[in-house]
Parts: C-alpha cells; sequence; structure tokens
C-alpha cells in the first residue's frame, strides 16, 4: 500500500499488459495436476507451506486496471457491445478459469466490480443487459456441475432444512451474531470460535466481531466501510484525468462489492460464497492486494492537487477534470450546456427584434 500510494498509478498504466497477461497465465497453471494445490476440494493455490499464491486475487486487479486503460484510452468503446468486446472477452475468460477452481464467490466480485466499473464510464444499462444474462446463466451451470454448490444454495432457500449439513456453517453464524446482543460479550470471549464456527478467522471473522462485539460493533464495521467506499468515489470524481477516475471506481467497487458479499453471507442474506471480509479476513493473498488497491487508491486521491498546481502554476488556471457519467452527472451537465446554449441564442434572437422595432419607429417618428 506504501508503495502504490506513492507511485502506483503511474506504475499501473506500465505494468498492466503484464500483469494481465501474468494473472491469465496462473488461472491456467493453477487448474493444472501437480501445479495448484487443493484444499477443502477447491485447487485455487500455487505453491504449498508457508508460501502460498492464490493468483484469482492478483486477476481481480488486474482486470479492473485493464478496463480503466483500455475504456480510458479508448472512450468511444463504451457506446456499443462490440465496442466492449475485447475487454468482455478476457473478462469471460478470467471469470471462467476462476469458477472452474471453483471460486464461485470470486467469479461473482469481479464480474460485479466490471459492470460497475463500465456503468460508470459510461455504457449504457441496456447494453449491460445481454452481458448480465450470460453471467446468470454461468452461473445457474456452475452451481449445478458441483453439488457442495447447489447445497449451499439450498441451505439459504431453506435454512433450517439441514443444519448439520449444508446449513451448519450458516446456523452457527447466525447463533454467534445473535448471542452477541447489544454490546456483545467482550473481546476474546467469542464461545462460537473456538469448535463451532468453521473459518472462523477468515470467512466468518465478521460472526465473531458480532458475537464479541454486539451490534455496536456490527455497526461500526458497518460504517468504516461506508466510509470506505464514500472516500472511493469521492477519488474518483476529483481525478484530473479519465484512467484514475476509472481506476478509483472500479478498485472502490471491487473491494465494497467483496465485503457486502461476505456481511450479507454472515447475516443470513446471501448464500455462503467463501470471499473473505477484505482488511479484517485472515490471508496472506488477499490482504496484499486488497491493501496495493487501497494504495492506488490513496495515490488517486493525492494527484488532484499536485496536478492542480502544476497546471495552475503555468497557465495560471486549472484544467477542467474529464468527467465520469454517473459520478460526475456528465448528463446534466450536457444539459445544462445545451440550456444555456438556447436561452443565449434565444436572447440574441429577441434583442434583434427590439433593435429593429426601435428603428422602424424612429423612421416614423422623423
Amino acid at each position: 500500500m506504501r508503495f502504490t500510494s506513492v507511485r502506483g498509478v503511474a506504475a499501473a498504466r506500465v505494468v498492466t499488459p503484464l500483469l494481465l497477461l501474468g494473472s491469465l497465465f496462473l488461472l491456467f497453471a493453477v487448474l493444472l495436476p501437480g501445479v495448484g494445490t487443493t484444499v477443502n476440494g477447491a485447487q485455487r493455490w500455487v505453491g504449498g507451506g508457508l508460501v502460498q499464491f492464490q493468483p484469482s486475487e492478483l486477476a481481480k486487479v488486474a482486470l479492473v486496471l485493464y478496463g480503466a486503460y483500455l475504456l480510458a484510452a479508448e472512450p468511444k468503446r463504451v457506446k456499443t457491445l462490440g465496442g466492449l468486446g475485447p475487454y468482455l472477452l478476457v473478462v469471460g475468460l478470467s471469470v471462467l478459469l476462476i469458477a472452474k477452481e471453483p471460486d464461485l464467490g470470486t467469479a461473482i466480485v469481479v464480474s460485479f466490480a466490471v459492470c460497475c466499473m463500465m456503468f460508470l464510464g459510461g455504457v449504457k444499462p441496456r447494453t449491460l443487459a445481454p452481458v448480465g444474462a450470460v453471467i446468470a446463466l454461468i452461473a445457474v451451470v456452475m452451481i449445478a456441475m458441483h453439488p457442495y454448490q447447489e447445497a449451499r444454495l439450498t441451505g439459504f432457500l431453506h435454512p433450517g432444512s439441514d443444519t448439520s449439513g449444508a446449513g451448519f456453517q450458516a446456523k452457527q453464524a447466525t447463533i454467534a451474531v445473535g448471542s452477541g446482543g447489544l454490546t456483545g460479550v467482550g473481546l476474546g470471549e467469542s464461545v462460537q470460535k473456538a469448535s463451532y464456527l468453521p473459518e472462523a478467522h477468515t470467512d466468518m471473522i465478521a460472526a465473531v466481531i458480532g458475537e464479541e462485539l454486539g451490534l455496536v460493533g456490527m455497526f461500526v464495521l458497518v460504517g468504516l466501510f461506508g466510509m470506505f467506499g464514500y472516500a472511493g468515489l469521492r477519488a474518483a470524481h476529483r481525478a484530473r484525468d479519465r484512467f484514475s477516475k476509472l481506476l478509483a471506481a472500479g478498485l472502490t467497487s471491487l473491494i465494497m462489492a467483496q465485503a457486502a458479499l461476505n456481511l450479507f453471507a454472515v447475516l443470513g442474506l446471501a448464500p455462503l460464497t467463501g470471499v473473505p471480509l477484505p482488511f479484517v479476513s485472515y490471508g496472506g493473498t488477499s490482504l496484499v492486494i486488497t491493501l496495493a488497491a487501497a494504495g492506488l487508491i490513496l495515490n488517486v486521491a493525492r494527484r488532484p492537487a499536485q496536478a492542480s498546481a502544476r497546471s495552475g502554476s503555468r497557465r495560471g488556471t486549472a484544467a477542467a477534470p474529464a468527467k465520469l457519467r454517473v459520478v460526475e452527472g456528465g448528463t446534466n451537465t450536457r444539459r445544462k450546456r445545451s440550456a444555456s446554449g438556447t436561452s443565449r441564442n434565444s436572447g440574441r434572437r429577441h434583442g434583434g427584434a427590439r433593435r429593429t422595432g426601435d428603428r422602424r419607429r424612429r423612421r416614423a417618428s422623423g
């Protein structure tokens, strides 16, 4: 985070193609026998022992970087689905490889973040509708192909049907959050994390927070993520160029989507997907990549003042920032411009008519 907050955006422009190719190569490699490490039935890691790396975490950031790079270099691509074709093909390939591991939760997070970034970049909802339909179809197929994912979905729809099997983890998470009450049982005093709640240090860490710190602690946790989302979109709003705007908006959407999916699963509002809670859950690759993404957002937030100071010293005035539709309200800006242009034209026409009438009256009186 320290490195990317200082020189992250400038370096990201240069290394984006390398990161994308490297992440695709690792996503292929992790599925090969003897290369990927299998844990709990999922083959998601490369390496062994203390040195393990999860390629899907790198792929998430690489896809956002590539999308920001492509849409900033060629803004006209957002107008048609064909223009978005190269980017969507790369995203589709990556999502299929991630879902093949299987890691459906990360595939959902990536899909949501990419759609948010394209929408903020100016892609119309009707253009994204076919993409959403394809993603939903792929999700249904992947769930049907993996029985344990189908069992998780069934456990979510019918929580009390199998509390000792597929619904065990969700039930224990609900018990943990409910046991906390208003202020919790106290730090370190959780009973559920000792032997009842599976993956208490990773996917279910929010349930432990709910038990130890209660409803107050959960409100603080959700409030902190809300502040992070506001700060990220504010950085996107104030950024000086289109690449920085798309980068900050995409990375903020990525982190917020993962946090929302994890919290919803813990509270029983969504099926369990196995995604960690950003900044909070235990995990090497996830934590490092998330902190690097946060550093990029910090670098975007720092650049506007530097850019405006340079432009002000050179030209006396600050350059107008690039616009993003939604974040900047670009549609309203165009309407205001057209309205002001119409009022000026009408003013000229009325002024001309008044001057002509005055000249006619002077001739008549003379």
